[in-house]
C-alpha cells in the first residue's frame, strides 16, 4: 500500500506517474516545520533497524551511521567523508520492527541523517519549498521495492549492444586513436561493442559539433566502425558555448531557452568551452528544443550518448570569477603567513560549484520563474529527458543508448547512470558493488562504474579484479582520465586472462540480458542484498560484499590487492563454479554457512542456488550481436528439477513485453 502526504507547495518533479491516494495522518514520523521553512521528519531507530536505499552514495549497503545529502554534486573524490555525489535518490527502506519504504519527492536539497547525529534516530530534513512524502507498506523488502517501482514507472531499456564491452578514455582525440583500440581488440579476439568519445571529438568542446580536422568525415567514420560492429558513443555536456555564429547558442538566445539571471538576462558560467549558458531543460519548450539537437549526431549514424556535467557542474560563474580576482589582488603576496595561505586556497578552491551561484539563476516552470537551488536535483533529469523524448520522435522504432551522470528518481525512465568519476582504488570496487542494489531500488537498472577507475593509475591486478565484477553489470565500460596510466587490456601482460574475462561477459550475456529485461518489465531488482532473498536469515543483513544477481546466482568479488581468496557466506547450500574462461571451469557443492574459498587472479566465482539455472552461450561472441542465445551451456544446481525462463528479443525494438519472448529451460535429475 502506498499513501502520499503533501507538505507546502512543492515543485512538481513528475517522479511518480501513478495516481496515489492521500493519507489521513502520517505514520512512522514526527513532523516539524522550522521558521525558515524547512521540514524535518524524524523517528527513533532501534539497535536492529537496517536502512536500505538512497541510490548512488558512499559507504555500505546498510546506510546507518552517516549523513547523506541529496544535492547533485560534481564530486571527483568518492571517499567516505563525502555526503553528496551526482544523484538525488530519495528512497529509503526502514527494516526492523516496522518495515516500510519512504520516498521524499522534492526537487531541492534533502538531508538524511541516518543515525549520525543521534545513533538512535533517523532525521530527514527538506529545505524550504515543501515536498510530497510517500509511504510504502508491505510484508517484504522486495515487495516494497516492486510497489514503489510500479508507482514511478518502467525503467529505461537500452539496446542489446549496450550490454557489450565498451572502451573509453579521455584522450582519444582522432580517428586513428579509435581505430587502434578497435584493431587491438579485433586482432586479439577480445570482445568489444563500443568506443566512447569524450570531449576531444568536439569542435572546441561545443555540443553537437565534431572537430573536422580530427574527424574529417564523421558520418563515414561511423559507418566504418559499424562495419566492425563497433558503436561510437559521444558525450554531450550541459553547457552551451557563448559564441556568435554557433547555431545552438544563437537559437537559444533568440528563443529565450537558457537559464536566466534575476534581471532576465542569460546566466553565464564557465565549463569546458569557456563561458557558457545552461539550457533551461525544466521548461518544456526549451527541453524539446535542446533534445532535437541530438539529431545532428543521430543523422550521422550515432546510436548512443552519455550526458555529462549535468548537475550542472560549474568551473566558475561569470560574476564570482571577477569577485575572486579582486579578492586575490588584495592579498599580501610578499609576506603571506599560514592564515593568508589558507585564505588563498579557499578563494581558488571555492570558485567551482558554489552554492551561492546555484542560488543566483532561474528557470521558467509552469509560467513562473523558479530559483535554481529549488530545483537543482532535477536538472540532470531534465537534460536526459530532453534527449529521450527527442529519440521517441527521431528514432521511434529503435532503442538509443543513453545514460547520465546526474540524476534523480524519475530519470530512470529515460536513461541509465554511470557511477561518475571514481578512482583506481581497490575500495572503489567494493563501492561499485554496494551502489548496485540501492540504484536498482530507485529504478536505475542500467548502470555500472568506470572499470579500472577514472582517476589515479590502475594496476593490472586491479583491472582484472574489477572486470570480474564488471562482467555482471549491465553497463560494462573501461574508462580513464587524461593524464592517468593507460588501462586498455593491451597495456598489460596478462592478455589471455583479459581475453577470457571479457569473453565470460559475452558468454553470460544470455542470462544477464534476460535478468535485466525481466527486472525492467516486472519492476524488480537485478542486484539484491542477501536479505532481500533470504529475509529469515539473521546473518544476511550483515553481508555487505556479496550480491544476488537475478534469480539464480550469487557473486562474491575480490576487492583487496594481493588476495588469492576470500570468505563467503552461503545462506543455503549452493554450487560454486570457478570460471576461468568459457571453456575452463570447475564446480563444487558447498554447504550453507561460512567458507574460505580460493580464487586466483584469473578466476571468477559464481554461486548457483538449488534447482536454478544460469544459461551461458556455448561458443563465439566478440560483439553482442554475435552471441548465440539458442545453443546454450547450462550451469545449474539441479538437485531435483531446475527451471529457468530465458528472455530474449531482437535487442533493438522499443515495444517490449514478456509475452512471446520467454523460452522455458528445464533440467531434471
Amino acid at each position: 500500500m502506498i499513501q502520499k502526504y503533501v507538505f507546502g507547495d512543492p515543485i512538481r518533479t513528475e517522479a511518480v506517474v501513478s495516481r496515489i491516494g492521500e493519507g489521513d495522518s502520517l505514520r512512522y514520523f514526527a513532523v516539524e516545520e522550522t521558521e525558515d521553512g524547512r521540514l524535518i521528519f524524524s523517528r527513533a531507530l532501534s539497535d536492529h533497524d537496517v536502512l536500505y536505499g538512497l541510490g548512488e552514495t558512499v559507504r555500505g549497503i546498510n546506510k546507518r551511521g552517516w549523513i547523506y545529502v541529496s544535492d547533485c554534486t560534481d564530486e571527483t573524490s568518492h571517499t567516505e567523508e563525502k555526503r553528496s555525489l551526482y544523484g538525488a535518490h530519495n528512497f529509503l527502506i526502514v527494516d526492523g520492527a516496522d518495515r516500510f519504504g519512504v520516498f521524499v519527492d522534492a526537487a531541492q536539497k534533502v538531508t538524511f541523517d541516518c543515525g549520525y547525529t543521534d545513533p538512535g534516530r533517523l532525521t530527514v530534513t527538506v529545505e524550504e519549498g515543501g515536498c510530497v512524502l510517500y509511504l510504502i507498506e508491505n510484508s517484504g523488502l522486495r515487495e516494497i521495492v516492486r510497489e514503489f517501482r510500479a508507482a514511478i514507472g518502467r525503467s529505461y531499456i537500452p539496446p542489446k549492444w549496450g550490454f557489450g564491452y565498451g572502451q573509453s578514455r579521455w584522450g582519444y582525440v582522432k580517428e586513428e586513436d579509435i581505430r587502434e583500440v578497435v584493431r587491438r581488440h579485433r586482432d586479439r579476439g577480445v570482445g568489444l561493442d563500443s568506443v566512447y568519445l569524450d570531449i576531444d571529438y568536439m569542435e572546441r568542446f561545443k555540443d553537437f559539433t565534431v572537430d573536422g580536422d580530427r574527424f574529417p568525415d564523421f558520418a563515414d567514420f561511423v559507418r566504418e566502425m559499424k562495419e566492425e560492429h563497433i558503436h561510437l558513443v559521444p558525450i554531450i555536456d550541459a553547457g552551451v558555448k557563448i559564441e556568435k555564429g554557433y547555431p545552438v547558442y544563437e537559437e537559444g538566445v533568440e528563443n529565450g531557452y537558457f537559464c536566466k539571471n534575476e534581471d532576465g538576462t542569460d546566466y553565464v558560467a564557465g565549463v569546458w568551452p569557456g563561458r557558457v549558458h545552461f539550457p533551461d531543460v525544466l521548461n518544456p519548450p526549451a527541453r524539446k528544443w535542446f533534445g532535437r539537437w541530438y539529431r545532428v549526431l543521430l543523422e550521422q549514424g550515432i546510436e548512443g550518448f552519455w550526458n555529462d556535467m549535468n548537475e550542472p557542474a560549474m568551473f566558475y560563474s561569470g560574476k564570482h570569477l571577477r569577485e575572486a580576482e579582486e579578492e586575490l589582488r588584495g592579498l599580501n603576496l610578499d609576506d603571506m603567513d599560514v592564515w593568508g595561505f589558507f585564505h588563498l586556497k579557499d578563494i581558488v578552491m571555492g570558485i567551482a560549484n558554489r552554492p551561492e551561484d546555484y542560488a543566483s539563476f532561474y528557470h521558467r516552470i509552469d509560467g513562473r520563474m523558479v530559483r535554481h537551488d529549488r530545483v537543482h536535483n532535477i536538472y540532470g533529469t531534465g537534460m536526459t529527458r530532453a534527449a529521450a523524448e527527442a529519440f521517441e520522435e527521431l528514432s521511434p522504432d529503435r532503442r538509443i543508448l543513453l545514460f547520465s551522470r546526474a540524476s534523480s528518481v524519475g530519470m530512470h525512465r529515460y536513461g541509465g547512470v554511470w557511477m561518475g568519476d571514481n578512482q583506481s582504488w581497490w575500495s572503489h570496487i567494493l563501492l561499485n558493488l554496494q551502489m548496485l542494489p540501492a540504484l536498482n531500488m530507485c529504478g536505475f537498472l542500467y548502470t555500472g562504474a568506470d572499470l579500472g577507475g577514472f582517476g589515479s593509475n590502475a594496476t593490472e591486478d586491479l583491472l582484472l579484479r574489477w572486470l570480474e565484477l564488471g562482467i555482471f553489470t549491465p553497463l560494462m565500460r573501461n574508462h580513464a582520465a587524461l593524464g592517468t596510466r593507460r588501462q586498455e587490456f593491451f597495456q598489460f601482460g596478462r592478455e589471455e586472462d583479459f581475453r577470457s574475462m571479457i569473453g565470460l561477459r559475452y558468454a553470460l550475456l544470455p542470462y544477464l540480458y534476460s535478468e535485466f529485461m525481466k527486472a525492467a518489465l516486472t519492476n524488480d531488482m537485478m542486484f539484491l542484498p542477501l536479505s532481500f532473498v533470504y529475509p529469515e536469515d539473521p546473518f544476511a543483513p550483515k553481508v555487505e560484499d556479496q550480491l544476488m544477481v537475478g534469480e539464480s546466482m550469487m557473486i562474491a568479488p575480490i576487492y583487496r590487492q594481493n588476495a588469492s581468496g576470500r570468505y563467503v557466506y552461503l545462506p543455503e547450500r549452493m554450487k560454486m563454479y570457478r570460471l576461468r574462461s568459457r571453456d575452463s571451469m570447475d564446480e563444487e557443492v558447498l554447504e550453507a554457512g561460512h567458507h574460505y574459498v580460493d580464487a586466483a587472479l584469473n578466476e571468477v566465482l559464481i554461486f548457483i542456488r538449488p534447482d536454478h539455472i544460469v544459461p551461458m552461450a556455448a561458443e563465439g561472441g566478440v560483439f553482442a550481436e554475435q552471441v548465440d542465445s539458442e545453443n546454450l551451456r547450462l550451469l545449474h544446481f539441479a538437485e531435483k528439477r531446475a527451471v529457468y525462463d530465458l528472455y530474449d528479443d531482437d535487442g533493438v525494438s522499443r515495444d517490449v513485453t514478456l509475452e512471446g519472448h520467454l523460452r522455458r529451460i528445464v533440467v531434471e535429475r
